[in-house]
């Protein structure tokens, strides 16, 4: 007899997904089935991953606030058969030198010395932390919907940390939910797929808990390499309508990284590889194949 846990679970999804396109829905289920996430623990933190592909060429896809290693995987599926692909997801750890930690333990395991980098949001913004660290191990960086170092939004989200401590869990939940119905879905175009994978997201695995260290990774400042001092091509991922990065970051962070190459998504939101997949797989193509 199947465990009551697992019933509620298939039952949460499909609540969650009945507006979204059913071959969309099935290759989501389909990827879960095949590619269960790896586990490696390290200095005693459980990660979870998938390393799968057969190119010679690594990406390693590093996720944002609410997101988990399977966000990724209408861009893991269309790219396994030219890369090897290696997608994370964080677990509780509340420092960018941790994540690193941890990530570098992965690509340790996998045996990967060189690699490509995709980061958006909060995961652009780890991208830079790392190629700062180690930049002669990065070939290629994507910094897609994110922000280079910044007061902005540590001053805009003050006390944010106080709140999250403190409130019920459901509360945290609801607004979550606020959050994805009446800002990112609507700047994503009113993706059904979008608001369906973040408010199952909520329930699968985003706590607050787990909310609270992606945050204080958020606002950590670090020293990062110079304004246009970097040594590896740069493509910036952006949308005009972002609703979590405005027009001042997004600039700060083309202004940072003046060499780069600029991709502009028009009203596709903060999260375009989910709702525009196919345009945003062939982006992250043409760059990463410009330079072979």
């Amino acid at each position: 007899m199947r465990h009551a846990k697992s019933i509620r679970a298939d039952l949460l999804f499909k609540r969650m997904y009945t507006n979204v396109d059913s071959r969309v829905v099935q290759s989501l289920l389909d990827f879960r089935a095949n590619n269960p996430p790896q586990r490696l623990i390290t200095d005693g933190i459980p990660w979870e991953y998938l390393s799968v592909g057969e190119g010679e060429n690594t990406i390693l896809l590093l996720h944002g606030m609410a997101g988990s290693y399977d966000i990724w995987w209408q861009q893991i599926e269309a790219l396994r058969d030219r890369f090897r692909m290696i997608s994370v997801t964080y677990p509780a750890v509340d420092t960018l030198e941790d994540l690193r930690q941890g990530i570098m333990a992965i690509l340790a395991a996998e045996d990967v010395n060189q690699l490509n980098i995709v980061g958006t949001s909060l995961g652009g913004y780890l991208a830079q932390y790392l190629i700062a660290q180690d930049p002669n191990r990065f070939h290629r960086a994507v910094f897609a919907n994110t922000f280079p170092l910044n007061n902005h939004i540590a001053r805009k989200t003050r006390g944010a940390e106080i709140l999250l401590r403190t409130i019920p869990g459901r509360l945290f939940r609801a607004a979550m939910r606020w959050n994805t119905n009446n800002r990112l879905f609507p700047a994503s175009g009113r993706s059904e797929l979008l608001k369906a994978y973040l408010n199952e997201g909520i329930y699968r695995g985003l706590t607050k808990a787990v909310f609270l260290t992606r945050y204080r990774c958020l606002i950590e400042k670090f020293a990062p390499i110079k304004p246009g001092a970097q040594s590896i091509p740069v493509l910036i991922i952006e949308a005009d309508n972002d609703p979590l990065i405005g027009p001042a970051l997004r600039d700060h962070l083309k202004t940072y990284y003046p060499e780069a190459q600029i991709c502009t998504f028009h009203n596709a939101g903060h999260f375009p590889y989910l709702n525009l997949p196919a345009q945003y797989t062939q982006s992250l193509l043409r760059f990463l194949l410009s330079g072979q």
